[in-house]
């Protein structure tokens, strides 16, 4: 049965590449201890925002299934701000910014940082644009400590979990669902184990890549499986691979982030693509064709920076200097990165919330 698709690409003996296997997801994410009541519970804390300390941001407002669990936005708008999706406005006389990266989708979070032939830990998954938390329980108290995502000006940073758990333990509905689920009172760490657990269910096992990589040999066109030969031609998979398509490390591809100057960021999966635009870290690629175009330049400019010594130039990953993309690929690549996209995935939101609060998301 077909379950990988390797190539060996030329490169000097001093510098191995990394493993460019790309392969089939898991059928599942869910750890032993997960039950649906705690995957319910989870449902419920995420489209409640009760969570946010202005009472009006859910953790649905930027990850919402009618946008494929992100938000379709360049960068997304947290406080003070109404709406969901493309419409989502600040109110008028916030003293808000939009946060300066791109929301992704939680689409298949549960897999972030799975290997090719490595066994993968739920537990331990790399999160944000920088890696810089692990776990999805990790990344679930995140936001609601951040001003402008949920928290506001009404406590300081350290104040806010405290705060947020007082408003869960002021309604009967949520202390009646954590002793069912935990058997103890609310605390963090069970409000952000409830919410991740619900995130693990949000997974798309079964695109046209993964049936064909499981056998299916009709799952995917002659031009789509060309296209994942010159994936693999062209370099992508130097970066983009395993199950995820994602080696989730972080390179430097001449993009600077505005707020912090950092220049190298997490390689984002290439599953879900066809619902998750704007890409890139900014959120500033509108297009996949946008995307192969800026990369064809990014091949200029990496043989500038490399051959000719450019140093006024953007930090590069050298790995760059081993992609081969052409123009004629584009097509063959766009039919490749269409069979990683799946419609098959839970995009249900609940009619209410215990807090009785409008659900996040919910005309």
């Amino acid at each position: 049965m077909l379950t990988t698709f390797v190539v060996i690409l030329a490169a000097a003996a001093a510098e191995p590449l990394p493993n460019t296997k790309i392969e089939a997801l898991p059928r599942s994410a869910a750890l032993p201890n997960d039950t649906p009541a705690k995957v319910e519970l989870g449902r419920l804390l995420f489209f409640d925002p009760i969570l946010s300390a202005t009472r009006d941001v859910a953790c649905a407002t930027c990850h919402h299934p009618l946008h494929d669990w992100g938000d379709a936005r360049p960068t997304p708008l947290g406080v003070h701000a109404s709406g969901i999706g493309p419409a989502r406005k600040l109110v008028k006389g916030a003293a808000f910014l939009p946060l300066t990266r791109n929301t992704p989708s939680i689409l298949n979070a549960a897999f972030n940082g799975i290997e090719s032939d490595k066994p993968h830990d739920p537990l331990q998954v790399p999160m944000f644009w920088d890696n810089r938390v692990q776990s999805l329980e990790a990344q679930a108290l995140v936001p609601i400590r951040h001003r402008e995502e949920m928290r506001g000006e009404g406590s300081t940073e350290s104040e806010a979990i405290p705060a947020m758990v007082k408003r869960l333990q002021a309604i009967p509905e949520y202390q009646q669902l954590f002793r069912a689920v935990f058997e103890t009172e609310i605390t963090p760490e069970h409000v952000a184990q409830a919410i991740a657990t619900y995130e693990r269910t949000l997974i798309t096992p079964d695109s046209p890549f993964d049936r064909f990589m499981r056998g299916d040999k009709t799952a995917m066109t002659p031009l789509q499986q060309r296209g994942m030969e010159v994936f693999q031609k062209a370099g992508c998979a130097l970066c983009h691979n395993g199950p995820m398509l994602s080696d989730f490390k972080l390179h430097a591809i001449g993009l600077t982030d505005s707020a912090t100057q950092r220049h190298e960021f997490r390689t984002p999966t290439l599953r879900n693509l066809k619902h998750t635009a704007p890409y890139m870290h900014h959120g500033g690629t509108l297009t996949l064709d946008e995307v192969l175009l800026f990369y064809d330049r990014l091949m200029d400019q990496a043989a500038e920076t490399f051959e000719g010594g450019d140093t006024s130039l953007p930090p590069l990953d050298p790995l760059l200097r081993k992609m081969n993309m052409l123009p004629e690929d584009h097509e063959p690549l766009a039919a490749f990165l269409e069979t990683l996209n799946s419609d098959d995935y839970d995009k249900s939101v609940p009619k209410r919330v215990p807090s009785g609060l409008p659900v996040a998301g919910r005309p």
